[in-house]
């Protein structure tokens, strides 16, 4: 068997490994890119193998990081099966058409206001092609194998990331290999906790919070004095959240807070129709998460759901305290984009993000301080309160990714360390270096290694 990393080294996006056994190729996860513009311009390479000569995908999880690039492949002749769970296949139904659907209007929006250097600026792919994409996904039951090639078989074990998220074990003759895909934490608001790992012979990690625990103050707390403190100034609070996973989060952390009078009564709406969905899909698949159907109930009735283009428009003229959580999570693109835009020059209003900023995205660079961003061609101000919530990570931190590798019933040949930036990536192999000598290193993109 052979393993390029094709994506996740170095940093925490575009998240695919191409395995080659006996003349069959198959991806694990299939993800976009995303943030720095030279990780950005990945999305552009060519595939070291042609599309068509792909057998099979396997997703981990329907975040774009792990499943957006799949309506590229296909775009470029892939034609086998796209393997998931149930939840993961119905989240991608809403989070591929949106992703074409937002890099379609971004590419109209710069073709239109004559920003981009390319003429004309051309999406990496349509909406249509994320609805033709759909057609390949092939759901299976969590612990029961399968074969995407002949001769390998794979089991999904629950992961606790987000609904439907997995890790993915691989075997071939007498061998295995285990994916962690993205961990999940212990003591999640809705997730539950992920699944103890099967040994494995080799192991490929995630270190997104590879060198730190997310300790801090208890999120919910630090929402609540966000959301007084600004309503006491008569502003908004702003709060970039990804539709699928976050913002369930986000609403039920906001319904409790107005349920214990933590905050004042003001209006919330959550201006992500996909996000409106997701939420359904939770309640759908209510086996997979902690909350009963009286909370699920509580969660979908926390806001008010901002359907329509005007309505979302009419947001940015509120002058009033109130709550706007609206996609994306990263300010890397969709609605929100236009409420950065409205409200970050008033000192009276806060942007609260709410997890992980990847570098080289507008997320990062507001929380790190910067005066101005650039959105739409245009620098914007950021005068407005900037908060961050690490501790509502649906992560997994440094003490979680190792409780869980320790967990291993016994000792891989070999630990890559994937899905992080260079220095958590690192202090994690270091740790699982020191702590049970194995051999363990942080691989390079497009590394191949032979297994």
């Amino acid at each position: 068997m052979r393993l390029t990393f094709l994506g996740a080294t170095g940093t925490v996006t575009g998240s695919k490994y191409l395995l080659e056994h006996e003349g069959r190729r198959m991806l694990v996860d299939c993800g976009l890119f995303q943030g720095l513009k030279q990780l950005r311009l990945r999305n552009w390479e060519d595939f070291p193998v042609p599309a068509s000569g792909i057998d099979a995908v396997v997703l981990s999880h329907a975040h774009l990081d792990h499943s957006g690039f799949i309506p590229r492949l296909v775009q470029a002749g892939f034609r086998g099966p796209v393997y998931c769970s149930a939840a993961t296949r119905d989240l991608c139904g809403l989070l591929l058409p949106d992703s074409g659907r937002l890099l379609e209007e971004e590419a109209e929006y710069a073709n239109r206001h004559g920003f981009s250097k390319h003429r004309p600026a051309l999406p990496l792919y349509t909406e249509q092609d994320a609805v033709a994409a759909l057609e390949h996904f092939a759901p299976r039951q969590f612990g029961e194998g399968f074969e995407p090639i002949p001769g390998v078989r794979v089991v999904l074990r629950r992961a606790g990331h987000l609904l439907g998220a997995a890790s993915v074990r691989v075997e071939w003759d007498l061998r295995s290999i285990l994916f962690s895909g993205d961990l999940g934490r212990a003591n999640d608001l809705l997730m539950r906790p992920p699944e103890v790992p099967e040994a494995a012979d080799w192991l490929v990690v995630e270190s997104t919070y590879g060198d730190r625990p997310h300790g801090g103050p208890d999120p919910l707390t630090v929402m609540a004095d966000v959301i007084s403190r600004t309503a006491a100034r008569g502003g908004v609070v702003v709060i970039p959240a990804f539709a699928v996973g976050r913002a369930q989060t986000l609403l039920y952390g906001l319904h409790l807070l107005k349920q214990q009078h933590r905050i004042p009564d003001v209006p919330v709406f959550l201006n992500s129709p996909m996000a409106a969905d997701a939420t359904r899909i939770y309640v759908k698949h209510r086996a997979e998460h902690r909350l009963s159907p009286e909370q699920c109930a509580a969660m979908s009735g926390a806001a008010r759901i901002v359907n329509t283009v005007e309505e979302s428009k009419r947001l940015n003229e509120i002058r009033m305290p109130a709550v706007i959580v609206s996609a994306s999570g990263m300010a890397s693109g969709g609605r929100v984009l236009h409420h950065l835009k409205a409200f970050a020059p008033d000192p009276r209003n806060s942007i609260l993000f709410a997890g992980f900023q990847a570098a080289g995205t507008r997320g990062a660079t507001i929380v790190a301080g910067a005066s101005t961003v650039k959105i739409h061609g245009q620098y914007v101000p950021i005068r407005a309160e900037v908060k961050q919530i690490d501790s509502l990570s649906a992560h997994a931190d440094r003490d979680e990714l190792l409780a869980w590798v320790a967990a291993l019933p016994a000792a891989p040949r070999q630990v890559f360390v994937t899905h992080g930036e260079p220095v958590p990536a690192d202090a994690l192999r270091q740790t699982i270096e020191e702590r049970h000598h194995w051999p363990c290193t942080v691989p390079e993109y497009r590394d191949v290694v032979e297994l």
